[in-house]
């Protein structure tokens, strides 16, 4: 951060072992400005709700320094950090109805029985349960559950939330609906957020930069539309939305760009230099299916290969087109349902182009 007073949370070189010996986090460097929603995003067992649970309190780290605020935080109990957490599996007092469960975190700071009921009714209007305060946690849909921690999290206006994969629980649908909800309770109330999820599309709808973890270590820290666009190693290419990878030889290096050649004589294709060792090294080259055109006039665009096509599913706005491309039989294109889209059969052999700028030479 340029300015120390924006940041709000900061990782310094925290590390967590259980065991003495492995390390499930190496070295977290993290800065959370003021009102930012930040998502640590990855696989279980990357590290990613160690990191959330040492900032909440419930675990001690193991090395390195935790400031909330610009106060180190290590020897603070969870209770005395102000911080509001919703978990996956709600949490809520079964045997309170659920103005109550609201009002407990109020109670426990010694407000008034006016303020309290003040707050309270805001809270359940902020997220649309008005009227349902008098019901136990029982008497609701997982959804409503849902937005009741969500406000028990927002009630005393914390200057921080954490979130561990709380729409877990959720059906698809009631999972993206929870999803808008909440960056439009983010957007409303300005509050810093960091969630923990394992769901890229969960990720990028709500964030304002990710942190995508593997193995203990963040591969990648950077906004939405930059994670996907700009993956800087094959592991974040992977894991944000889905990618084509081809594999192969690095035989020239010319400013940003470099020549590779497929393995099993596939040709030569054109891509951004963005992560390779230098010419004679082994790379992955990453191409989002979207960027991809079938049926392409031979030198139409920068990189044109040979493929056949294997299946076609209609999807409504698309064709999802696979393709046998160098070796690679689950090669994606995506083809617009637009006016003159191409008309594909399956077995037919075809050409597959794109354009240097848009296929990503990275680690191997």
């Amino acid at each position: 951060m340029s300015d120390a007073s924006d940041t709000l949370v900061k990782f310094e070189s925290v590390q967590k072992s259980y065991d003495g010996e492995t390390l499930v986090v190496k070295d977290f460097n993290l800065d959370v400005a003021r009102g930012e929603f930040v998502t640590m995003l990855g696989p279980s067992g990357s590290g990613k709700t160690t990191c959330l649970m040492m900032l909440a309190g419930f675990e001690p780290a193991t090395h390195g320094e935790i400031y909330l605020d610009g106060v180190p935080i290590n020897n603070v109990p969870p209770h005395k950090r102000g911080i509001g957490m919703v978990f996956q599996n709600y949490a809520l007092f079964p045997h309170m109805t659920v103005a109550e469960n609201l009002a407990f975190p109020l109670q426990v700071r010694n407000m008034g029985k006016s303020e309290i009921s003040e707050k309270v009714n805001g809270a359940l209007d902020m997220v649309r349960l008005g009227g349902f305060g008098d019901r136990r946690p029982a008497q609701l849909s997982g959804g409503q559950q849902q937005r009741v921690a969500v406000a028990r999290a927002l009630v005393f206006r914390p200057q921080l939330v954490l979130m561990d994969e709380p729409l877990g629980a959720l059906d698809k649908n009631l999972r993206e609906e929870m999803q808008y909800e909440i960056k439009h309770i983010h957007e409303d109330l300005q509050v810093t957020m960091v969630y923990v999820t394992h769901d890229q599309s969960e990720a990028l709808t709500m964030s304002n930069r990710i942190a995508v973890f593997d193995d203990g270590i963040v591969q990648q820290l950077a906004p939405p539309d930059e994670l996907y666009e700009k993956p800087l190693n094959a592991f974040v290419a992977g894991f944000i939305g889905e990618n084509n990878r081809l594999f192969g030889e690095v035989k020239a290096i010319d400013g940003d760009f470099c020549q590779v050649e497929l393995e099993g004589g596939g040709g030569m294709v054109k891509a951004l230099s963005v992560n390779v060792d230098g010419v004679g090294s082994r790379t992955t080259l990453s191409l989002r299916p979207e960027r991809a055109t079938i049926g392409a006039a031979q030198g139409e665009s920068t990189n044109s290969l040979e493929a056949k096509v294997e299946e076609l599913i209609y999807l409504g706005d698309h064709i999802r087109s696979r393709v046998s491309l160098s070796g690679n039989d689950e090669f994606i294109v995506k083809v617009p349902n637009s006016h003159g889209h191409v008309h594909l059969k399956e077995g037919e052999i075809t050409q597959i182009g794109w354009e240097a700028e848009d296929c990503r030479a990275l680690d191997a």
